[in-house]
């Protein structure tokens, strides 16, 4: 039995009431992943599963285990299969499939990338399967009524194939820039779970919001809350041991499932047919994709190919700078949760004030960008030197271990 679609009606459906209903979600997926990681990382250790340091995208101090983002996905599916089978509530069994099928898939491609290394086209072509499986099953595939349904009323397009058309392109690009985003900002000891941890909470605001509204669907609408609190424990349970110094990296395993989580939560949001909760929610993980956009559009300017590694990332900016890995992972969290707050606004403004607060947030973004010269032509740092680093960032390096990663699909 569904415990908060068992009470659609009750008028007494409060927020408060649908944390009592749905908070062992998130308290498993923490333990699991609490108990998971140093599993996990006694195992890379005695496999040799690490990631070794080198002169330039790798910096930290010392060889540190992978594996990170099994403890993530083992926390994360426990989340899903407490709510279904644990504390019942009713999950479609199709979306059920569809969501652990693709989180798995997704998980052992970047495992398979930890360990291997994968090239970029073929990972893009593992996101881009991983997307069409999701429609498949009915996730994302009427995107397209978010635009749509306001012009032409809940009649759409009127011909499926043609709606299908439009939103299965769409759902796509959202898989592939979330899971690259979420790829591109875990360069530093705690960034990228904490960042996600940050932007699942804000996630399950909208989720209990849009739970409680009137015409809630409680099959989506119960799903939205579930995947954001599995997101949420998953993250906070790795974060103890990833915080700086690491002692373990979330490796693209994890934060290309932590990126697929987000893709499906927006996907579900624009069930609702409104692209005001799409706006609010992509406001929300809106440093990942900052980080993103400010690190394609440096590449660009310096000539340098879109899907090849560099240092270019705000933070690596700001860690060459004088700054602490501590200090720019506070102020990582903080960007984090002002970014939370403008996404949650949907609950308050109308969809044409809410367009303009995020385009004022993107404006901000911009100015400071701008004003820190954080796009401007730089030397490339590999040649600095017969191919090693500046002498102050070696210097840096001696003191702090930063978390080490890999290239992503539209590169790190």
């Amino acid at each position: 039995m569904d415990l908060i679609a068992s009470i659609p009606a009750d008028p007494d459906l409060s927020w408060w009431r649908i944390v009592c209903l749905s908070w062992p979600i998130g308290i498993f997926a923490f333990a699991v992943c609490l108990a998971m990681a140093p599993l996990c990382r006694r195992w890379a250790l005695v496999r040799g599963v690490v990631d070794r340091p080198d002169d330039f995208l790798k910096p930290h101090g010392r060889p540190t285990p992978y594996l990170g983002g099994v403890a993530v996905f083992t926390g994360w599916l426990a989340g899903l299969l407490i709510a279904r089978f644990g504390i019942g509530i009713d999950i479609p069994a199709r979306l059920m499939v569809a969501i652990c099928g693709a989180g798995l898939g997704i998980m052992l491609v970047g495992l398979f990338d930890d360990l291997r290394v994968m090239r970029p086209k073929v990972k893009l072509l593992a996101n881009i399967l991983v997307a069409l499986w999701l429609i498949g099953f009915g996730v994302g595939d009427e995107l397209i009524q978010v635009v749509t349904g306001p012009i032409l009323g809940s009649d759409g397009l009127g011909q499926r194939w043609l709606e299908l058309a439009y939103s299965a392109p769409l759902a796509v690009l959202i898989v592939i820039v979330a899971c690259n985003a979420t790829n591109l900002i875990d360069g530093m000891d705690g960034l990228c779970s904490g960042v996600l941890g940050i932007a699942a909470f804000g996630f399950l605001i909208l989720a209990i919001h849009l739970r409680i509204a009137p015409a809630a669907e409680p099959g989506v609408a119960d799903l939205r809350i579930v995947l954001a609190l599995a997101m949420l424990g998953a993250a906070a349970g790795f974060l103890p041991f990833n915080h700086h110094p690491a002692t373990i990296f979330l490796g693209d395993a994890g934060s290309m499932l932590l990126g697929l989580n987000t893709a499906v939560l927006i996907l579900l949001f624009a069930h609702e047919h409104n692209i005001r909760w799409v706006l609010g929610a992509a406001m929300i993980f809106g440093l990942p994709l900052s980080d993103m956009v400010l690190t394609l559009l440096r590449r660009w300017r310096n000539g340098r190919p879109l899907m090849e590694g560099d240092r270019s990332h705000y933070y690596d900016q700001l860690h060459d700078r004088g700054l602490s890995v501590r200090q720019v992972v506070a102020i990582s969290y903080m960007l984090a949760i002002a970014f939370l707050l403008v996404g949650v606004c949907a609950i308050f403004l109308r969809t044409r004030y809410l367009v303009l607060a995020c385009g004022l947030a993107a404006g901000a973004v911009a100015l400071g960008v701008w004003k820190m010269d954080m796009v401007g032509i730089a030397p490339d740092r590999r040649s600095a030197g017969n191919g090693s680093p500046p002498p102050s960032q070696l210097a840096d390096e001696s003191q702090e271990a930063q978390d080490g990663h890999r290239p992503a699909p539209a590169g790190h």
